[in-house]
């Protein structure tokens, strides 16, 4: 056990669940016997007991009971380690334990906010972080593939949930996550944090004022250029302090690589979908919004390896997709290695209307006039009014506090559906077909995609729960 002294932040206790990733997000507990009857979880891992961290405790106003909230975070990696620190902003939070499957993570993280915390309580394994009866919310930033299982089994312990964006790695996944918590009646948040920025909701007013006039295609772009695929390298053994077989969980089992590893997971099918589910998430969601759209009648995706063939990784580093509405067409386009798009922005989403086109981004939003339209509605740009993410973590903490799961900015079943539309144009591109979605069934009409491609198969004795 490591003990080490740092002042107490406030009432309210924050539980991270570790899981060596780029996200972070909550998961919660339940009593350990109930957990594994509930749980279809049948994978004997071995238990790594908890660590605590005991900090020095200062007088603090405290809520009372009804309002303090626990919370517990799997995976402080990256961006999870940023939607932590957010948590950590609102009055009578506190941080009370953490679990990741590389120690070498901890650490670090927690002694970088030191002052700000009172007892952690350390894990390796995320089901003894949920047998925990003191906490009421799970944070899940684990890579992609572990997002449906977490999520689920932290609603069957008892437990509101903050899950990293995208909300599942397959359709499959998603249309259960979404039952779960339709059963359990808890809340979630899922991160895709623009849904609480301002900016992107003022942008969605304007395209309803009707003034772009008729809107016929949407482009949705993302130009990454720092972003770039690890370098081949051999297999070799897991470095000290990570259990791999932990981190590979339900995906297929193979040797440790460190090109498939932490940030590069999300190049490769097995636990993510590349740019389309990192990014497209985001900014695909804005594209339906603003058109008020649901599911496409075909897909196509086309793509390849251009940017870095030689370099490891199996999801594209451009991808061109071609979704085709009732009313109007909306284009895809992702590139690694380059950050000058669309109107010269690295992301963004633009409604093309008769009289104008609408540019949006993380950055504001601005309308260019067409030369000739009979329409004034030329605008410069507006930009952010707040910090999207800080609002967003506000957003869940109230929803719980007010016992309101239909209050979330971002729910399961909005994220469910533009996760599915993301899957859509990468089932596309890995099967070389053009796809058409029967809206009916909620499936495509090609029966053979549907068995290969609509639920990820689950390895190591793990099973997605079946939800009624």
């Amino acid at each position: 056990m490591v003990q080490r002294n740092y002042s107490k932040l406030s009432g309210l206790n924050l539980v991270l669940l570790l899981s060596s990733n780029y996200y972070i997000y909550h998961i919660q507990l339940m009593n350990r016997k109930e957990f594994i009857k509930q749980s279809s979880l049948v994978i004997g891992l071995a238990t790594v007991g908890p660590t605590t961290l005991n900090f020095a405790n200062h007088s603090v106003d405290v809520l009372g009971a009804n309002d303090q909230i626990r919370i517990g975070a799997i995976g402080i990696n990256g961006m999870g380690w940023t939607n932590t620190l957010s948590l950590l902003k609102i009055p009578n939070v506190e941080l009370v334990a953490v679990c990741d499957v590389d120690q070498n993570i901890i650490h670090p993280k927690v002694d970088s906010i030191k002052g700000k915390l009172n007892t952690l309580d350390v894990y390796n394994d995320y089901r003894d972080l949920l047998n925990r009866n003191d906490i009421d919310v799970v944070v899940i930033g684990t890579p992609d593939h572990w997002h449906a299982l977490m999520m689920i089994h932290s609603l069957q312990a008892g437990k509101h949930v903050y899950v990293e964006k995208p909300l599942g790695n397959s359709i499959g996944e998603c249309d259960a996550m979404v039952k779960a918590q339709k059963k359990y009646q808890k809340v979630v948040q899922v991160g895709q944090w623009q849904r609480s920025q301002a900016h992107f909701n003022n942008a969605l007013n304007f395209i309803d004022s009707g003034l772009l006039g008729n809107i016929r295609t949407v482009k949705v772009w993302c130009y990454q250029g720092w972003m770039r695929p690890a370098s081949r390298v051999p297999n070799s053994e897991p470095p000290n302090g990570v259990d791999y077989q932990q981190w590979l969980g339900p995906a297929p089992r193979k040797a440790f690589n460190s090109s498939r590893f932490h940030f590069h997971f999300r190049w490769f099918w097995d636990y993510a979908g590349g740019l389309m589910t990192d990014w497209g998430v985001h900014l695909l969601d804005y594209a339906l919004l603003g058109m008020k759209a649901t599911q496409p009648k075909s897909i196509v995706g086309l793509g390849g390896h251009f940017a870095y063939p030689d370099l490891a990784q199996e999801t594209p580093d451009t991808l061109t997709t071609l979704y085709e509405f009732d009313a109007f067409n909306l284009v895809w386009d992702s590139a690694m290695g380059i950050d000058l798009g669309s109107y010269g922005l690295d992301h963004g989403i633009a409604f093309i209307g008769n009289h104008g086109t609408l540019v949006l981004n993380r950055s504001g939003w601005k309308v260019i006039e067409e030369p000739n339209s009979i329409n004034n509605v030329k605008l410069q740009l507006q930009s952010p009014l707040e910090n999207g993410l800080d609002a967003h973590t506000k957003n869940f903490i109230g929803a719980i506090r007010n016992n309101s799961p239909d209050a979330v900015n971002c729910s399961v079943q909005e994220a469910a559906h533009i996760a599915i539309l993301a899957q859509m144009g990468n089932i596309s591109y890995q099967t070389d077909k053009k796809l058409f979605w029967n809206k009916e069934k909620m499936e495509f009409t090609d029966p053979d995609v549907n068995e290969k491609y609509f639920t990820t198969q689950y390895h190591n004795g793990y099973e997605l729960p079946q939800i009624f």
